[in-house]
C-alpha cells in the first residue's frame, strides 16, 4: 500500500513559533507522579481535551518544547518522561522495562490528573509505548499519533541488512550489562550525539542548543545510560513475544502516522503501508527531515498534530 494523502494542515501563526525560540515550555507546570511503583516526571500545561506526548531516545519531555505550548492553545498538554528515561524511575529489571510497563505508567499518570480517556501522541520509544497503549488499554485512548516507527515485531522478524546497518544501536544497547554502559559511559556526549546524527542527516545545529543542553544533562547520568539499555533489551526479551501475540490484533481509534521524509525508515520502508493492516482508521504523511523531524522541523509537526487532534 502507498502513501495516504496527507491531512489538510492548519496553519499557525508564525509568532507562536518565535516566541518560543530558545525558551522551555512557558506556563508548563512540573510534577512527579507516583504510580505502578516508580515515579513518573511529567510537566502539564494548557485546558481542553487530554492529549500525552511522550519522547523518544536518547532524549526526555524536553522534546516537545517548540510543540507543546502549540497545542496547549486547545488541549491539556501532558508531556512525560518515560520509565528509564529523564527524571523519572529506571528499574534495575530488564522485564520491567517494556513498552506495556511504560504504556501502563502513562495510563496511570493520566489517571491521576483526572484523564481516563486522552490523546496519545509518541516518537520512537514513546510512539512504540502508544502503539501498546493502544492494544492494552484501548478505552483509555482517543486517538494515536506514531512518529517514524514501523511495527516493533515487524522490524524485528524481518530484518533486512540495510534496517539492521542504519538501526545497530537496537542491538548494541541490548548486550548483557554492564557492556554497552561501559562504553558509552566513557563518552556519553559523542555516543547520544552519533544517535541524533543518524537516521536522517540532520546536523546538530539543526537541534535548539537549550534542548541539547537538556538532552547532555540526562544522559550523562549512568542510571539514565543504564535505563535506555534495558529499554533495549527488553525490546528483544519482553516486547518482541508479546506483540507476536498480538499481531491480529488492530488499533480501532483514529491514527495518525507521521515519519521523517528523509530518514532511515522511509528508505527503508513504505511506512504508513506497514501500518495500514494494523491501524484501519489511519491518515499519514511525510514531514521534512530525518528521525528526529520533532526537533528540527517542530513547526511542521505542530501544524499536522494540532490539525489531526482538532479534527477528533
Amino acid at each position: 500500500m502507498g502513501a495516504l494523502p496527507p491531512p489538510r494542515f492548519a496553519r499557525l501563526p508564525q509568532s507562536i513559533f518565535g516566541k518560543m525560540k530558545g525558551k522551555t515550555m512557558q506556563g508548563f507546570q512540573d510534577g512527579v507522579a507516583d504510580v505502578n511503583g516508580v515515579q513518573i516526571a511529567f510537566c502539564k500545561g494548557g485546558t481542553g481535551p487530554a492529549v500525552l506526548l511522550l519522547h523518544g531516545f536518547p532524549q526526555t519531555r524536553a522534546m516537545w518544547t517548540h510543540i507543546a505550548p502549540v497545542l496547549a492553545q486547545r488541549f491539556t498538554v501532558v508531556c512525560a518522561d518515560l520509565r528509564g528515561y529523564g527524571a523519572s524511575s529506571k528499574p534495575a529489571d530488564v522485564a520491567a522495562c517494556s513498552f506495556r510497563d511504560m504504556a501502563a505508567d502513562q495510563v496511570a499518570l493520566m489517571a491521576s490528573l483526572g484523564f481516563d480517556q486522552f490523546h496519545a501522541v509518541g516518537h520512537d520509544r514513546g510512539a512504540r509505548t502508544v502503539h501498546r497503549m493502544a492494544l492494552d488499554h484501548p478505552g483509555a485512548v482517543k486517538t494515536v499519533t506514531m512518529m517514524d516507527i514501523i511495527p516493533t515485531h515487524l522490524l524485528l522478524d524481518q530484518l533486512t541488512q540495510q534496517v539492521a546497518t542504519a538501526y545497530y544501536h537496537w542491538f548494541f544497547l541490548a548486550q548483557p550489562a554492564p557492556f554497552p554502559e561501559r562504553l558509552i559511559g566513557a563518552d556519553p556526549d559523542y555516543y547520544f550525539e552519533s544517535c541524533l546524527l543518524g537516521w536522517g542527516a540532520s546536523q546538530l545545529s539543526d537541534f535548539d542548543p537549550a534542548l541539547l543542553a537538556e538532552y547532555r544533562a540526562a544522559w550523562r547520568d549512568p542510571d539514565t545510560i543504564r535505563g535506555m539499555c534495558n529499554d533495549y533489551r527488553a525490546a528483544l526479551q519482553v516486547d518482541f513475544a508479546l506483540d507476536q501475540a498480538d499481531l491480529e490484533r488492530t488499533v480501532d481509534c483514529p491514527a495518525l502516522i507521521l515519519y521523517g521524509a528523509d530518514g532511515a525508515m522511509a528508505k527503508a520502508y513504505d511506512v504508513p503501508g506497514t501500518w495500514a493492516a494494523r491501524c484501519p482508521n489511519m491518515q499519514a504523511a511525510g514531514i521534512p527531515g530525518g528521525h528526529f523531524f520533532p526537533d528540527t522541523a517542530p513547526q511542521e509537526t505542530a501544524q499536522a498534530v494540532f490539525r489531526f487532534l482538532s479534527d477528533h
